[in-house]
């Protein structure tokens, strides 16, 4: 395998002798932030945002958007107990266990939060079909709403006439093919992607040798068309399709003797997801537009658990999904003022074999902006409403609701064009997911859990920014006041799910990329998080002044970029984070903790205008990674080094 590594390292560096051209200047600028309810630029926001344009994203090469996550901003994400199609994520604090939950994350304004405890199925969207990304922490709930307690993560995709076809391939006989062709015009914006990929695995998974195969496809079509100066019109569909089998915990001498090998179980489960959706823009005049988008989501999972032992058990569930939504809203933007009043509501429901439920949201916002001079105000306010109904199939149907509301503050001063500072102050909640109603203990049926309270959040952040052509430095410190945060309480064959009284958390961001010169920058992301549970008991434990399970106090994301010449690029980046509590140690007692995880990553680009070629390697020194869930219950996690070759065509 280090032969292959190497010669396909050399193969892309030969390149780098072809041409001998004057290294092109890099010049740093503020973003704009066009995802938001008001639209600002990175400078003179009043939160503490990351955007990552196409040209970030691309040069990455990452697999997918779980990768670029991880390895390039403040945003944590590991595999959900080795399923790499539906990650976990974490930001701010909130733990790898249940952070995603606290995540609102949208691709074109459609939200992909599941009503139950399936994460955010980001493998449905390519990495070459997306524009920029855009990530708000602490705040955004004014739009994001329901599960906006860490932030909102808007992914906007292309509308461009780019025309581009790559592949890549690596060892584990890995593959993906994609292709992206865009049309645009005064009047028409089109735009056909998709994506198709395959690894025969790395782990084995059973006992006849199976290992974590996995397949993925994605298709995709957008469209935009504009009549009249007054009217546009928007249609979409997207479909998608994930099969993956993965492998069951190891114990820590398993782990540490051979992560390749089978655990006591093994998983596989086929994903499907098909997306429509339409909008309409109507311009009254040049400052006030009507807006309206609609979306139908049909979903179905099939799930098979299988065990390794001397006597085998096979448990098998299949659940199908209904999601709509829409968002209508009026937006005026005259000179300094802007607004943004509007109503969005979600429908979701869920149908397996013992029982259909549903959860609905409703809810109103209005967001405002103003900036006179060096100063920018924000100000906004959300009310929503959460339904939540469950018709067993057998006994009475069981019927819940809340009522919420989220706050957002927000003042920044620009001491001139390079430098500002901001505060800004965010209430914002998480309801609890329908399957938070119920535990299944182990070899017990499934139990009604009772309907449990939703989670409250007041977050409080400072930051600062500079930015100059040679240097991006953001740097935020925050504060977050918790209520009735949601976990899982275990305790020997008891299972709740039930709310932490009262919490806390607080850290410190800190982003900077300095071009040193016309041949090298470098980059730094680090996170500084402390978790604390002020008050907790449940049972006979108390949890009081322990911290959160599953949250590294030090998270660190760093790269140096090589440019030899004008065609050339050679990156070198490292990821780590440092040790934890195991996911489920509330207690804080466990013999076994989360270890630090460390990976670092080299990839060698050559670009011409129309083509491009690549290699990379990933995780360069072959580090053992994984996630704890509790003691000798261990998922390995990029615990080997993996490498590939891709080519890019552009027209």
């Amino acid at each position: 395998m280090q032969n292959k590594i190497k010669l396909s390292l050399v193969c892309v560096t030969l390149f780098t002798s072809l041409h001998a051209n004057e290294t092109k200047q890099i010049e740093l600028q503020p973003l704009e932030v066009t995802s938001t309810a008001i639209k600002t630029d990175e400078l003179k926001s009043t939160d503490a945002v990351e955007v990552y344009t196409q040209k970030d994203i691309q040069e990455s090469h990452s697999k997918d958007v779980y990768e670029f996550l991880n390895k390039e901003t403040s945003v944590i994400s590991m595999p959900s107990y080795g399923n790499p199609f539906t990650q976990k994520l974490d930001m701010r604090g909130y733990g790898i266990g249940d952070g995603y939950q606290n995540i609102v994350i949208k691709v074109n304004g459609r939200k992909l939060n599941n009503i139950d405890m399936i994460p955010q199925l980001l493998s449905s969207i390519s990495p070459n079909q997306i524009q920029r990304i855009e990530i708000i922490k602490s705040s955004g709930v004014v739009e994001g709403g329901d599960g906006a307690n860490a932030g909102v993560i808007n992914i906007v995709t292309k509308k461009s006439n780019n025309k581009e076809v790559g592949f890549y391939a690596g060892i584990y006989k890995t593959f993906d093919g994609n292709f992206y062709v865009g049309h645009k015009d005064d009047k028409l914006s089109f735009s056909v992607n998709g994506e198709a990929k395959s690894s025969d695995g790395i782990r084995e998974v059973d006992n006849d040798g199976n290992k974590n195969k996995n397949k993925l496809a994605n298709f995709g079509i957008e469209a935009t068309y504009t009549p009249t100066q007054r009217l546009e019109l928007r249609a979409n569909a997207l479909v998608s399709k994930t099969e993956v089998t993965y492998g069951g915990s190891l114990t820590k001498d398993q782990y540490k003797d051979n992560p390749y090998q089978k655990g006591d179980n093994s998983n596989e489960q086929i994903y499907e997801s098909d997306v429509i959706g339409a909008g309409a823009s109507f311009f009254i005049n040049d400052a006030l537009s009507l807006n309206g988008d609609f979306s139908h989501e049909f979903k179905k999972s099939q799930y098979t658990y299988k065990t390794n032992g001397a006597y085998p058990y096979i448990y098998e569930s299949e659940s199908t999904y209904v999601y709509n939504s829409y968002d209508l809203n009026l937006l005026y933007e005259e000179g300094s003022f802007n607004m943004k009043l509007g109503i969005d509501g979600f429908r979701g429901k869920r149908d397996s074999k013992d029982n259909d439920t549903s959860k609905y949201n409703d809810a109103a916002y209005i967001m405002a902006r103003y900036v006179i001079g060096a100063n920018s105000f924000k100000a906004g306010y959300r009310y929503e409403q959460i339904t939540y109904d469950n018709k067993p199939s057998t006994g009475s149907s069981l019927k819940d609701d809340d009522h919420l509301d989220g706050i957002e503050l927000g003042y920044n001063y620009a001491f001139d064009k390079e430098m500002s500072l901001f505060v800004n102050y965010s209430k914002s909640y998480q309801s609890p997911d329908i399957d938070r109603f119920f535990t299944t203990p182990w070899g017990q049926p499934t139990q009604f859990n009772g309907f449990i309270e939703p989670s409250k959040a007041n977050n409080y952040t400072i930051g600062y920014n500079y930015i100059t052509k040679q240097n991006k430095l953001k740097v935020s410190i925050y504060y977050t006041d918790l209520k009735d945060e949601i976990y899982l309480y275990k305790h020997g064959y008891t299972y709740k799910n039930t709310n932490i009284d009262k919490s806390h958390k607080y850290g410190l961001d800190l982003y900077d990329k300095y071009i040193i010169n016309k041949q090298f920058n470098v980059m730094l992301n680090y996170s500084y998080v402390q978790a604390i549970i002020d008050d907790e008991k449940e049972g006979s434990d108390d949890y009081s002044g322990n911290k959160l399970p599953g949250v590294s106090d030090h998270n660190i994301k760093a790269s140096i970029n090589y440019l030899p010449t004008s065609h050339t690029t050679i990156s070198l980046s490292e990821v780590y984070r440092s040790e934890a509590y195991a996911a489920n140690d509330f207690n804080n007692d466990f013999d076994q903790k989360q270890e630090e995880y460390s990976s670092t990553d080299i990839s060698i680009t050559y670009a011409e205008t129309k083509w491009e070629v690549f290699a990379k390697v990933n995780n360069l020194f072959n580090q053992k990674n994984g996630l704890w869930i509790k003691d000798d219950a261990i998922y390995p996690v990029n615990f080997t080094t993996t490498a590939y070759v891709g080519f890019k065509l552009k027209y």
